[in-house]
């Protein structure tokens, strides 16, 4: 009989399978330790494919590890085996347990993990039944002390695990919040009191007196540190104690629960008298990273009472254990020297695996939260454990450079012909990579870039010199290989084609000459030869749509044409002093809901004249599915930016700066937005509609037009814009085309021609309208984001989108506010 594994290779098997797999199971506790933490900060593909699969083997590892052990107690010894050696395996079951039990910093790779917390319960049960059977086979066994041991800490292991996994379940995260029933007044009682003193017939009305603390909750709700507008600025633990309090507050968002107007005055009150706007992206950034570590690690399991003693048990029983095996005399003799130190090794790595979890928890915004409270009198003299937790908060200060924008050019000064600089700075975010809090960035893609496989250059680049010569090194092979490849395959094609017509042409007049020919060569080939291609492109096409290869091929492509813009101190000012102005007509449920769902028209709407011009511009917010205006939008803003040169700008340099910075934000958050309906459909998904349909016909009007032009091979945007805005776009594309197409291209031409004809009409500004719709296109997908999204993006390097859906919930300008006037007290007056 013909062995299929050799019977050498199943001897090494046989040897070391459990050693194997016990080291492995290690390595990938190791790797989740190291790397958990790493990924809400950066949202690369390669960290979370690291993380995603270690998560996913450590179990299995674990899991095989145990049977293995199980399966080996049962058999008999061979000749060369040590006597004890299964007595010594015996210890590393319950370390396996250790080890189901995972780190701290990850507890649920998706949201969706966290529904299995059911399935974790039994897997306690059944791997704590084949530890005690792992057991029970060794004994009598001289190490059942420190496998008691062993095993009390990795079953306490599990439990946190489970523990936090049922506490960040949807529905317990979602009972866990709503507060206990409130049947209010006794209105039987009420009513009764009533009845009798009408039928005594006392003069007797029923009156309605608010709340004490809802008259004078303005009053009560002002902090001391935020009163003073002269006020210096929140210390760092400040920063992160409202952090804390406002996630207590919010974390209703991520299971759509309604506020009140309590709720909503609280944080308003707040984050209307920040002293900056950076405060503000200080505690959102904070307040994140508490929702992620309520969802995906057992942070907020280890900081209550029972978790933090149960964490104390199981570091000093396994530290315990350690010693004893440590101090066991014999060992080498009794034992395998391999298995002694494969034992050793678990005990190492695994204290220091969980002396890295203690420093991770003892020195975690959450203990620093939690362990301090505000102060009601700013003049209180702070402790010394308030000073330590701020000193430690501010190593993740947000670090900020002083940087020249890259896109660098020369405009018209309104003063004269003469030309004018328009360099200017802004403060670019570059806070160290592992003092983080999310990834700092801001991912854009650029539509008419991609159509002409142009690259763009950066408007700011935070990244070093070796990160950026690495990333042209990395990226210039495969954006050459992906051209060279579309332009063989085309050529391909072009030659099959030729030849195939050039044979037809000549069997057919074969077969015209030749009767033979015409019963022997003409059948062979049309009914054979000439279908190979066909039946090619048949199963290409059934492999294509069963395993979506075109699509895979064509997002891999689209990252190519995808950089990083760090996020500035300018554009989050802007975002914010938007946010702020808007909330205070946001006083009532109509007005928060008409902001909150508006798409460009409340800004075009308040900042220009009442006329024509004006409803033409709303037209295109109106008119149009958000997807679509959105897509056209973003090309007529493009189309804008690249004609800098054309444009009139202030003489006053205050001016000329706004001017600069409204066609920067314009430009980043236009190509943003772009990114995430191509490139972030769960993010888009309640607002996406058909914008990939929409993509792919503009983009192929696009290779159309550009191919008619004979500028198909020109990768430069700049000659692209010019070509675009040279088509006569007076009629609309619609009536011309039809509806079939879903193209826009051209119809975002006829949107950059309005609005600079607006601008020359009512002098203003057409960057600061576009910057101010843009970010109102931006609000109107944050609010509008599945909140599940919002969070699962959170372990992915969060988004700019997360801190506007945040930020707006601060400022009120949400669905999710039952604002009304209060509760009220019914009060029985008796009259004289």
């Amino acid at each position: 009989m013909v062995e299929v594994i050799p019977k050498h290779i199943k001897d090494v098997w046989d040897r070391w399978n459990i050693r194997g797999v016990i080291i492995l199971s290690l390595t990938l506790q190791a790797i989740l330790i190291c790397f958990s933490p790493l990924r809400k900060r950066t949202p690369r593909r390669l960290l979370i494919l690291l993380v995603w699969s270690s998560y996913l083997l450590a179990d299995w590892s674990a899991n095989f590890a145990v049977g293995l052990i199980s399966k080996n107690q049962g058999k008999d010894l061979k000749p060369d085996d040590p006597p004890q050696d299964k007595k010594l395996m015996a210890l590393w079951a319950p370390f396996l347990l250790l080890h189901l039990g995972g780190p701290d910093k990850i507890t649920a790779f998706a949201l969706e993990d966290n529904a299995l917390w059911f399935r974790h319960v039994f897997g306690l049960v059944f791997q704590a039944i084949a530890g005690v059977y792992v057991v029970l086979m060794s004994l009598p066994n001289s190490l059942w002390v420190i496998i008691v041991l062993v095993f009390i800490s990795g079953t306490i292991k599990y439990m946190e695990r489970t523990a936090a996994l049922y506490s960040a379940s949807l529905d317990k995260f979602r009972d866990s919040i709503i507060e206990a029933p409130d049947p209010g007044p006794n209105y039987a009682k009420l009513m009764e009191e009533y009845k009798a003193k009408k039928e005594a017939r006392l003069p007797i009305t029923i009156i309605l007196i608010d709340e004490p603390d809802k008259e004078h909750r303005a009053k009560k709700l002002e902090h001391p540190s935020l009163a003073s507008k002269n006020r210096e600025e929140l210390t760092h633990l400040e920063i992160a104690q409202y952090a804390y309090k406002f996630f207590n507050t919010f974390k209703g968002l991520v299971v759509n629960l309604i506020f009140s107007l309590r709720e909503r005055d609280e944080s308003l009150e707040v984050f209307e008298n920040l002293k900056s706007p950076e405060e503000a992206l200080r505690i959102i950034e904070i307040e994140l990273g508490f929702l992620y570590d309520a969802l995906f690690t057992k942070i907020a399991v280890l900081h209550s009472v029972s978790g933090t003693v149960s964490r104390i048990v199981a570091s000093g029983t396994l530290a315990a254990a350690f010693i004893i095996f440590h101090k066991k005399p014999k060992k080498d003799i009794q034992f395998h020297g391999a298995d002694v130190v494969v034992t050793y090794t678990l005990f190492a790595v695994g204290i220091a695996l969980d002396f890295i979890s203690i420093l991770l928890f003892l020195f975690s915004d959450w203990t620093c939260a939690v362990l301090s409270s505000l102060k009601d009198d700013p003049d209180e003299p702070v402790t010394l454990k308030d000073r330590f937790f701020d000193w430690l908060l501010s190593l993740r200060l947000l670090r900020w450079k002083t940087q020249e924008c890259h896109n660098k050019g020369w405009v018209k000064c309104s003063g004269g012909d003469d030309k004018c600089s328009t360099v200017h700075k802004h403060d670019v975010l570059t806070t160290r990579f592992f003092l983080r809090r999310w990834c700092g960035s801001i991912n854009v893609f650029n539509f008419i870039a991609y159509a002409k496989k142009a690259e763009v250059k950066r408007i700011h680049d935070a990244r070093g010199s070796f990160r950026r010569y690495s990333w042209k090194t990395i990226s210039f092979p495969f954006e050459k290989l992906s051209f060279i490849i579309q332009k063989v395959f085309g050529y391909i094609v072009k030659v099959i084609n030729g030849v195939h017509m050039w044979i037809s042409h000549k069997v057919n007049e074969l077969s015209r000459i030749y009767p033979l020919a015409r019963h022997t060569i003409y059948p062979l080939y049309f009914e054979f030869l000439s279908r190979i291609p066909h039946f090619i492109k048949y199963v290409w096409d059934v492999l294509n749509e069963f395993f979506d290869i075109s699509d895979t091929l064509d997002t891999v492509h689209k990252t190519l044409f995808v950089h990083e813009e760090p996020m500035t101190k300018q554009l989050w000012e802007f975002i914010f002093n938007e946010l702020k102005y808007k909330s205070k007509y946001g006083d009532n449920p109509e007005n928060a809901e008409r902001i909150s769902f508006a798409r460009g028209e409340w800004t075009l709407r308040e900042n220009l004249p009442v006329n024509a011009d004006r409803e033409k511009l709303v037209r295109y917010v109106t008119n149009f599915d958000y997807d679509q205006s959105l897509l056209m939008w973003h090309i007529a803003t493009e189309l804008c930016y690249q004609q800098h040169e054309e444009e009139t700008i202030p003489e006053s340099y205050d001016e000329k700066c706004k001017h600069y910075s409204n066609r920067e934000f314009s430009k980043i958050i236009s190509d943003y937005m772009m990114y995430l309906l191509i490139l972030q459909p769960s993010l888009m998904s309640e607002v996406a509609g058909i914008g990939k349909i929409r993509f792919r016909d503009t983009l192929a009007e696009a290779d159309k037009f550009f191919e008619r032009r004979h500028i198909e091979d020109k990768r430069s945007v700049k000659i692209a814009t010019e070509n675009i805005l040279n088509v006569n776009s007076e009629t609309d594309s619609m009536s011309v085309k039809g509806d079939r197409s879903k193209s826009v291209l051209f119809d975002a031409s006829r949107l950059a021609k309005d609005l600079t004809e607006m601008e020359k009409t009512h002098k203003k500004d057409k960057w600061e309208i576009l910057s101010k719709v843009w970010v109102e296109l931006l609000c109107y997908a944050a609010c509008h984001c599945d909140a599940t999204s919002h969070v699962e993006q959170l372990s992915r390097g969060a988004e700019l989108i997360n801190f506007v859906w945040l930020l707006m919930a601060h400022f009120g300008l949400t669905d999710q506010f039952q604002i009304n006037t209060g509760d009220a007290r019914a009060k029985l007056i008796i009259g004289k």
